[in-house]
């Protein structure tokens, strides 16, 4: 049994029972390294103590500065799933992902902000082209018969242009006039109102008392300051309203002189089947813009002659100028054309006599809800080619989306992406009981119900 307990005693234990001295430096590993000036003793070869200010349950782990055992609690085989150890890093991929994350946002940032400093510009570029298209028609006419083309767009701008100027000039001449006979006749409009009052409710009231009263007043005198104060603000106004005309005027007269040239631009960076359905978009888009044009100016003529016959009956001075007004103001401009088309002639109307103010106004009125509903939807949905329902529509999701700008080419628009997209619609013959059910009905046949069996 002493020979077999020999042999089966571990090799580094020592006969007694006890293990060697350099057991425990062999499953620790090679100790610290030491300077040249440590002292070697005893104790450095057992490496039994601890060094001080770390526990023994620091130095067994493998906590403090003492090398770990892999196979123990604090070496890598020893770990928990998911525990970062002290040699994990951070992962290379992730610093790029996040600049890049920045850079999109930035990018995001400075062209949303580009796009709010220039959207006023974009606008205008879209009015532009809707006016080249208007006018191209023309233009193309006339450079078919051997103009230039430029030249042919100049001429055709220069009428516009003189046509436009010389009905402001006659608008604006008859508009001084009229406001120089409401100053001069004031006062003995005035003494009739006092007048009236007087006689109806037995007061003393003077037109020379109330003007000294009114002359006098602070609000007056505020309302001369603050408008003093804004005459700026209106110049600047005015000037920026001419500075949008010009910069409409040259973005359509490039779009309509270099009309062909723009679509050879277009088209040169496009495959040949694209080519075809950009031309043919080009070519609706005109001949939908021209229809509605087209629309409109036969909308301004019926208007206007409605209301000369209205202002010849109530003997209204001016009365040609004033129905090219209605005609021209009420159809061209978009969501308050209405309203100041029937202004001037009422105010005019009212110089006259206070009652045919109340009846050019009831006129406006009526012949607004004519040209709404009965008028309007009949012409668009021939000249345009669109139904009235998606005329109006149109119209009022333009208005929301551009405001005044997309109520004018709201119709064109819509009318121009039907045209374009019904080419891409499959249509199918009705069977015969959907071609019954959706047949139109006689106003007047009579209906016959099924007999009782």
């Amino acid at each position: 049994m002493a020979a077999t307990d020999e042999t089966t005693r571990p090799r580094d234990e020592a006969p007694g029972g006890h293990r060697s001295p350099a057991e425990p430096q062999a499953r620790r590993g090679p100790g610290p390294q030491r300077g040249p000036g440590a002292q070697a003793g005893p104790e450095a070869g057992a490496g039994a103590e601890a060094p001080r200010g770390v526990g023994v349950g620091e130095a067994e782990s493998g906590a403090g500065p003492w090398p770990t055992d892999p196979a123990g609690p604090g070496g890598p085989a020893g770990r928990a799933p998911g525990q970062a150890g002290p040699e994990a890093r951070m992962p290379r991929w992730l610093p790029r992902a996040v600049i890049l994350v920045l850079a999109l946002v930035a990018c995001f940032q400075l062209g949303s902000w580009a796009f709010h400093q220039l959207i006023g510009l974009l606008l205008n570029i879209l009015i532009a082209f809707f006016l080249a298209l208007a006018v191209e028609p023309a233009v193309t006419r006339m450079a078919a018969r051997g103009m230039r083309r430029g030249l042919a767009t100049f001429l055709v701008f220069l009428g516009v242009f003189v046509a436009v100027a010389g009905f402001l000039a006659l608008l604006g001449s008859m508009l001084a006039g009229q406001i120089v006979d409401i100053v001069a006749s004031f006062p003995r409009y005035l003494d009739s109102v006092i007048g009236s009052i007087n006689a109806t409710f037995h007061t003393e009231l003077s037109r020379l008392e109330i003007q000294d009263s009114l002359l006098h007043s602070d609000w007056l005198q505020k309302y001369v300051q603050n408008s003093a104060s804004g005459v700026l603000d209106v110049s600047a106004t005015v000037l920026g309203g001419l500075f949008k005309l010009l910069t409409i005027g040259l973005f359509s007269f490039y779009f309509a002189a270099d009309g062909p040239r723009l679509r050879r631009a277009l088209c040169s960076v496009l495959p040949p089947a694209k080519q075809a359905e950009v031309l043919r978009a080009w070519e609706i888009a005109v001949a939908k813009t021209g229809g509605y044009l087209y629309s409109r100016g036969l909308m301004a003529l019926i208007s206007g002659i409605a209301h000369y016959i209205l202002f010849v009956i109530l003997d209204v001075p001016y009365a040609p100028a004033l129905a090219v007004w209605v005609g021209l103001v009420s159809q061209f401009i978009p969501t308050i054309g209405t309203y100041l088309a029937g202004a001037l002639p009422i105010l005019i109307a009212f110089t006259v006599n206070p009652w045919y103010a109340l009846y050019v106004l009831g006129f406006v009125v009526v012949y607004q809800q004519f040209e709404n509903y009965v008028l309007q939807p009949k012409l668009t949905s021939k000249t345009v080619d669109i139904h009235p329902a998606v005329a109006f529509g149109s119209v009022v999701a333009g208005t929301a989306l551009l405001g005044a700008v997309g109520a004018l080419i709201a119709i064109p628009a819509v009318a121009t992406l039907q045209a374009f997209l019904g080419a891409y619609v499959r249509r199918y013959e009705l069977t015969r009981d959907a071609a019954a059910s959706t047949a139109p009905s006689r106003p007047w046949s009579r209906v016959r119900l099924p007999r009782r069996r």
